[in-house]
Parts: C-alpha cells; sequence; structure tokens
C-alpha cells in the first residue's frame, strides 16, 4: 500500500469587519469614516494559511492511501493524516501504523502496522505470529484476511522494525523486504478524516 500526498486545505476563519461608531449628535464632529473591510479580510486569510502551513509542515501532513494492504483498518483511497513529529517525542511501539519510504525505492511511501520492535524474535507459522514465543492476537486481521505463509524466526536488529500489512494475503512488507531501518520512517498514521464514515483515531 503505497501513499501520495494530498491536497492541503486551508482553513479560512472570517469575523465581523469593525466599524466606526458615528458621534453623538451635537458634537460637531463628522461621522468616523469605516475601516476597510479587505484589509481585515485578506490578514485573516494569511493568518489561517500560515497557522495551516506551519501544522502541515513541522506537525502533520495529509495524505492519500493507495492500496488494499491494510485493510479493513484503512481502505483504498482514504485520507489520512501522519504525525510527523510523534516519534521525536516517544519511541515507535508495537501496533503503531508508520509510514516510511520504501527501502527498495526510498520515491515511494508505505503504511504498515509495527509488529516487533529491536530485539524482538519473530516468527509466523502458517499465518500465525509469534512475537519471543508467544503467540499474537491480531483482531485487526479479519479471517478472510488471513494468509498461510510461514516465516522463519529472526531477531529484529538495532534501530529496526518488522512491519505487516493487515490485509496479510495482500500485504508486501517485511515478510519480503525485511525489517525497515528506523531512518525510513517518518511518520505514524494518526487519524483518518475522509470519507466521514471512517472519520476518527487510527487503531
Amino acid at each position: 500500500m503505497t501513499l501520495v500526498p494530498d491536497k492541503p486545505s486551508a482553513g479560512v476563519f472570517t469575523r465581523q469587519n469593525d466599524v466606526g461608531t458615528p458621534n453623538k449628535p451635537g458634537t460637531g464632529l463628522p461621522p468616523a469614516a469605516p475601516r476597510p473591510a479587505l484589509g481585515g479580510w485578506v490578514r485573516d486569510v494569511v493568518i489561517s494559511l500560515a497557522v495551516s502551513a506551519f501544522f502541515i509542515v513541522f506537525l502533520y501532513q495529509p495524505v492519500k492511501v493507495e492500496g488494499t494492504s491494510m485493510m479493513p483498518t484503512l481502505q483504498d483511497q482514504e485520507r489520512v493524516f501522519i504525525n510527523k513529529f510523534v516519534y521525536k517525542l516517544e519511541p515507535i511501539e508495537a501496533g503503531d501504523v508508520i509510514v516510511f519510504r520504501y527501502p527498495r525505492d526510498p520515491a515511494k511511501s508505505y503504511i504498515k502496522r509495527v509488529i516487533a520492535v529491536a530485539g524482538d524474535r519473530v516468527r509466523i507459522d502458517a499465518g500465525v505470529v509469534y512475537i519471543n514465543g508467544q503467540r499474537m492476537s491480531e483482531n485487526y486481521v479479519p479471517r478472510m484476511y488471513e494468509d498461510v505463509r510461514s516465516y522463519p524466526e529472526t531477531i529484529v536488529p538495532p534501530h529496526a522494525y518488522f512491519v505487516l500489512g493487515d490485509h496479510r494475503n495482500l500485504s508486501n512488507d517485511s515478510r519480503d523486504f525485511g525489517p525497515v531501518d528506523e531512518d525510513f520512517i517518518y511518520g505514524k498514521a494518526v487519524f483518518g478524516y475522509w470519507p466521514v464514515e471512517k472519520l476518527g483515531t487510527l487503531r
């Protein structure tokens, strides 16, 4: 499953512009002239764009999912926000849905679920995943999406992560290209915003 940057939309905030208040009769002074409305509108647009740009550049980026390897968690053409800053504050953990550059072609981006972290022993027996000898409970993989492929036991190397797609029988993942080095990882998928019925936090 690959990702393409979605077109960011800037929220535009408008407000009622302040206008001058006429002087009371008998003061001998002319009414105050109303302030130009256009200047306030332009200022609001600029501020809105600046705030949106800050969030997009430094914190969140909207992307479009292309492919079905993360179904049913993520559908083809679904739009999600990825947090590009979170892993500067906290470690990557098993269960996280991450975005990374495809190791065999860094021009492409993939989105998968972290199954094991550095130092973990991973083994897949006829589609059943074992981490450090314990069978994983994966309620995010429906029976119809299960796979029967096996994978020999391996230890995830330092600074790397073993990732799988939730749609196991259609996913190109660590079973094919091995653990993903942390240098290729650039975000965590945190929130789906389109279609509306998928609006909410990703798990």
